[in-house]
Formats: structure tokens, C-alpha cells, sequence
């Protein structure tokens, strides 16, 4: 009789792993693979990666899937190669070439006023090779069976596009932007502006809001450590929101806050906060603190919970 394998045991898993995705897989293959090598019970993404693209990946384990909406629509930023002098039906170097034409001769002498003219507010339509839904179908569904859909156009911001190298037909550059941009219709935008067309080769994702790739593990490095070492990779919960200002509660408050009623008096230690605030209830250790979840201040200044860890 065939040996019937061990059913896998989940367990719970609660932090955030900051993924260096590899090119030639999808976003949820990556975090499926990562589930499993933490045997986590919960997990999610926070904004796909193309196939293509490498580079910084949050995966959210447990409780820090509740608190992962402020990195969906936080900044990026990447570092992208782009060729000019061709265009391809997909806007990258998967696709097929549509179009070739000759460089301008003064291309070398324009990247820097292209550049400009792309930095700040723009108008832009989503490609068809997007994940973006037209009746519940991926856009990249119907682009393969050849059908086109009308897109409206989104506003998304450039912060900043900072050329890195120039070896004729390729740029290297870095982009800062905001979220829902996309770096191949940049590449296209830029190919048109420059009368030659132009398409992605390459594309890595180096931070998302106040996260940073040079604190990412592969997926080959998680697969050779052991499980305390592995699990020692995970960052905690509030990691995601390290960006907020943050507000301490003794022991009664802290019990008000995690069962959904607002506390007054605390407003006083994040006078200028204009937006959501991360709590922590004082533990009797000095120096040490318990994360309980998301909140924000009512005009009254009384700090009410948008999002709390789950009551044990």
C-alpha cells in the first residue's frame, strides 16, 4: 500500500516577512510557497508584483492581515530598466514586438527633460496586461483572447523619476509613485514622447512606504534555515505601521480601546496627529509595550479603535 503523506498542520503565525520575490512567479505563488515554509494558517499579500518583477514583497501572517490596507495604498519605489526603439503588445519584454523604429540621435541629450515631463500629478490608463477586474475578469484575461476594453484613465502621482544609467537603448532609473501607477505604461509614455517607442525589460520593487528591500529574505535562504530561525525573520504586527505616531494606554484604557469604546485624555501625546495613530498598552516591565491595533481621534479628541488585534 502507497504511503499516504502527513496532513499538513498549520499553526498560528502573526508578523509580517518581508519577501524578495523572484523573477517567472506570481505574487500568490510566492506567498503560497512562503504559507508553507511557516506552516501559517492565515496569510495575504499586500499588492501584487507581475511575474517579471522581483524585488520587495509584504506577506502578512495571522493577526497583521488586518492591518495591511495602509501599505496596499502606500508609495513605492523601483528601480526599472527601459529600451527604447520598440514596443510590445504587452509593454514589457514578454510580449511580442509590435513596433521597431530608430533612435532619435539626440535621445541621450533628452532623457533628463523626458524625465521631467513625467515627474509630478499625471493622467494614466491602467494597460490591458493589468490585474484591474472589467465584470470580475482580470484585464490580462481578455487581453490574451485579443479583446480590448475601454479603461478610464486614473490620476497617480511620479514623485520622483531619477535616471541611474544611460547605455544606448537602455535606461535605468528609479521611480518613486504613488499607488495604482504603472511603470510599463511609464515605459510606453516615454517611448511615445521620444517618437520611438519603448517598452520594460526589468523591473524590481525596492520599497513600499517606510518598508525596504534590504531587509527582504528569498525564498532559497527561508528554505535552507531551521524553524526558530525561519520564524525569527518575521517581524511584528506593528511593523506596518510604523509610519504612525503612537499612543500609550494603562491597563483600563487599554481594555476600553480593544473592545470598541472610544477613550478620553489621551489626545495630549499626539497633538498634531492629522490621521490614524498606532496604541500600545504600558506593561508593567519598564520600557515594554503591547501592541492592541489602529486608531484615530473624533473632533472631541477622544481616541476611538479603527482596527484592534483579536482579544485572546
Amino acid at each position: 500500500m502507497k504511503d499516504i503523506p502527513p496532513k499538513k498542520r498549520w499553526q498560528a503565525v502573526h508578523g509580517v516577512l518581508l519577501l524578495d520575490k523572484p523573477g517567472g512567479m506570481t505574487s500568490n505563488a510566492a506567498l503560497q510557497k512562503a504559507r508553507r515554509l511557516f506552516s501559517a494558517a492565515k496569510a495575504g499579500h499586500t499588492g501584487t508584483l507581475d511575474p517579471m518583477a522581483t524585488g520587495l514583497l509584504p506577506l502578512c501572517f495571522g493577526a497583521a492581515t488586518r492591518f495591511s490596507a495602509d501599505i496596499l495604498r502606500a508609495d513605492k519605489t523601483y528601480e526599472a530598466e527601459i529600451c527604447f526603439g520598440a514596443m510590445t503588445d504587452t509593454g514589457d519584454r514578454e510580449g511580442q514586438i509590435t513596433r521597431r523604429a530608430a533612435l532619435p540621435p539626440d535621445l541621450a541629450d533628452r532623457i533628463a527633460g523626458l524625465l521631467a515631463r513625467f515627474t509630478g500629478e499625471q493622467l494614466q490608463t491602467p494597460p490591458m496586461y493589468s490585474a484591474l477586474k472589467h465584470n470580475g475578469r482580470p484585464l490580462y484575461e481578455l487581453a490574451r483572447q485579443g479583446v480590448t476594453v475601454e479603461r478610464a484613465p486614473r490620476r497617480v502621482v511620479f514623485y520622483a523619476l531619477e535616471p541611474l544609467s544611460w547605455a544606448s537603448p537602455r535606461l535605468s532609473l528609479r521611480v518613486k509613485c504613488s499607488k495604482g501607477a504603472y511603470i510599463r505604461t511609464l515605459a510606453g509614455d516615454l517611448g511615445q514622447a521620444a517618437d520611438c517607442g519603448a517598452h520594460l525589460t526589468a523591473l524590481r520593487r525596492v520599497q513600499v512606504g517606510a518598508l525596504e528591500l534590504r531587509r527582504a529574505h528569498t525564498l532559497e535562504v527561508l528554505e535552507s534555515l531551521s524553524e526558530n530561525e525561519r520564524l525569527a525573520c518575521i517581524d511584528a504586527v506593528d511593523s506596518l505601521l510604523a509610519t504612525l505616531p503612537a499612543i500609550r494606554l494603562n491597563t483600563e484604557a487599554a481594555s476600553r480601546f480593544l473592545h470598541g469604546n472610544p477613550v478620553p485624555g489621551v489626545r495630549a501625546q499626539a497633538p498634531d496627529a492629522d490621521g490614524d495613530v498606532r496604541v500600545y498598552q504600558e506593561h508593567e516591565q519598564e520600557g515594554a509595550q503591547i501592541f492592541l491595533g489602529q486608531g484615530y481621534f473624533k473632533p472631541d479628541g477622544s481616541l476611538c479603535p479603527r482596527r484592534v488585534k483579536p482579544v485572546p
